[in-house]
């Protein structure tokens, strides 16, 4: 395969409306029906958005925010904001007035596209008050955003922009919010050689299959954050490396639909949406049964194709998983149903790229190894996994202390614990940070434990604490399997699991308890990350006042 010389994003889009001009960009459902754009289709309303941009006095290198859900015009937004040589800058679209606030002073943005959301007041209307508006058209079930200017209004008044800007490849690209997972969020600099190189190392090696499809062959959905780096990068880069159509689901209560109706031939999700489908597998066929038609040579072909066509995923080819890391015992239930799911460790800072599990060879508890032109070391102190990759951040937006902190000697640290083994396949063990010491004076790294329930399909998430007691205290939240067991059951099964899984542990790290909890963890209660990933802070926070009895009750199994 032939690589293609540097090219930024949108020199991608540029070759794909003159060359691919009625092949499908962007699906949006509404209801059962589908709206396609075309690349051509979606470049001339692109042009109008970005000739409009101009129109409100904004200049190349002025900072754009965008804060939506998934959908259509985020993807236009972004095509516009390229085009018009500016800089994007995309937000969660969970953000509260406070959390707004803090990011669009943090970024410097001059105006932001607001869209797709479920809630709105005034109170964020005031946050963006003093910068120029741009809302989407309303989507079905949406909130009513009325501040500003309204797309169609723009698209109506301004000519498509007639000249394709070409950008410098070491300008800026995006500013890229991190979760806020380990405290006040950072604004990750990437520039377009960043992008230029990820997407020339794809052209180049092929790591992700994005080139096994001719170009206009690949089929992509969306619905994990599109701010989110990953997403940005499997999703709306994968999509334009090969010309792939972008399908997006209308909601949470359609998102099984959608999926079935794009039968995507790439997907890319976080652990809990893998384990998802896996307990709605499971509550509708229990193992045991599943596990005996499996065992059956005619019969476990057809019942592996059903349960993929029920996922959606028939003709998936590219199965990833990543943002944390996914538990060995749910991958192997995939494998047993021919779906390889591939472990992809990147962050932020440096693109959401750098290992990946070969295609042909898995290694259990690792991330694979590092993609071609990745160095990785462990500090040898610390444990910390350090890295140098050619599309690592610039830095973080207006902190230079924090940037030379993490950015020093040549090496970009990561603040995860790890190791590499003789093969080169790379473990990643946790956060440096997230290592608690107990009162016995014993360091406790929590995921080692959390990992012992991985493939337990009465429970859904789980996070060990026991800064300064006895022993750690796991406290879990319950799937809908367990949920509809009985009380006394459920206890039953966990106290059998506890006796299983503390004798595999050291001494100073065996559970004194199960704490059954009595709400769900989401991020709109801000116990979870917008990709799904526990907050660690937050749920101590929540909890800590009754750590210690926990720890000290008689009680092996507690509910909240």
């Amino acid at each position: 395969m032939e690589a293609n010389a540097l090219m930024s994003p949108i020199e991608y889009f540029y070759k794909w409306e003159r060359t691919l001009p009625n092949a499908t960009f962007l699906r949006q459902p509404k209801g059962a029906k589908w709206r396609e754009m075309t690349y051509a289709q979606a470049g001339q309303e692109a042009r109008r958005m970005a000739t409009a941009l101009e129109s409100i006095g904004l200049s190349k290198g002025d900072h754009v925010g965008i804060m939506s859900k998934n959908c259509t015009h985020w993807i236009l937004s972004d095509l516009a904001i390229m085009m018009a040589g500016m800089i994007s800058v995309p937000f969660y679209a969970s953000l509260t007035a406070p959390q707004l606030k803090e990011v669009i002073t943090k970024s410097d943005c001059k105006a932001i596209f607001v869209g797709k959301l479920e809630k709105w007041d005034s109170d964020k209307s005031n946050v963006i008050k003093e910068i120029p508006v741009i809302t989407y058209p309303r989507y079905s079930g949406g909130a009513a955003v009325e501040i500003g200017n309204t797309w169609e209004a723009l698209l109506k008044e301004h000519e498509a922009k007639r000249d394709n800007f070409i950008p410098d490849l070491d300008s800026l690209w995006t500013i890229i919010f991190t979760s806020g997972t380990t405290g006040s969020p950072k604004g990750v600099m990437h520039t377009q050689r960043n992008a230029a190189l990820l997407m020339h190392s794809e052209e180049k090696h092929n790591s992700l299959k994005t080139f096994d499809q001719p170009p206009g062959g690949n089929r992509f959905f969306s619905f994990l954050p599109m701010n989110h780096i990953a997403e940005r990068t499997a999703i709306e880069i994968g999509a334009l490396m090969n010309g792939g159509s972008i399908s997006f689901a209308e909601s949470l209560d359609t998102f099984a639909k959608n999926l079935q109706d794009t039968s995507p031939t790439f997907f890319f999700a976080v652990p809990r949406i893998w384990t998802k489908f896996h307990l709605g597998v499971l509550s509708k066929t229990n193992q045991k049964k599943l596990d005996k038609l499996l065992g059956l040579p005619i019969v476990s072909s057809l019942v592996k194709k059903k349960i993929r066509k029920a996922l959606g995923l028939k003709d998936a080819q590219v199965m990833l998983t990543g943002a944390s890391i996914t538990p060995e015992p749910l991958k192997e239930w995939y494998r047993s149903l021919g779906m390889n799911l591939r472990e992809v460790y990147g962050m932020t800072e440096n693109f959401g790229g750098f290992s990946m599990m070969p295609e042909s060879q898995h290694k259990a508890d690792t991330v694979g190894k590092p993609l071609p032109g990745a160095k990785c070391r462990i500090q040898e102190e610390t444990g910390e996994i350090l890295m140098d990759i050619p599309w690592l951040m610039s830095g973080y937006y207006k902190d230079p202390e924090l940037s030379a902190e993490t950015l020093r000697d040549g090496w970009m640290h990561t603040g995860d614990k790890g190791t590499i083994d003789e093969e080169g396949f790379l473990k990643v063990i946790g956060r440096v940070k997230d290592t608690f010491k107990t009162a016995k004076g014993k360091f406790v790294v929590p995921t080692i434990i959390e990992e012992e329930f991985g493939g337990q399909e009465s429970i859904e998430q789980i996070c060990v604490s026991g800064l300064g007691l006895t022993q750690p205290v796991a406290i879990i939240c319950l799937s809908e399997i367990g949920q509809r067991a009985s009380k006394e059951s459920m206890t039953s099964e966990l106290n059998t699991l506890l006796e299983e899984v503390n004798p595999k542990l050291e001494a100073h790290e065996r559970l004194s308890a199960i704490v059954v909890a009595s709400d769900p963890w989401s991020d709109e209660n801000g116990l979870l990350t917008p990709t799904l990933k526990i907050k660690r802070g937050a749920i101590y926070e929540k909890y800590k006042d009754k750590l210690e009895d926990w720890c000290e009750t008689s009680d092996r199994i507690i509910w909240e």
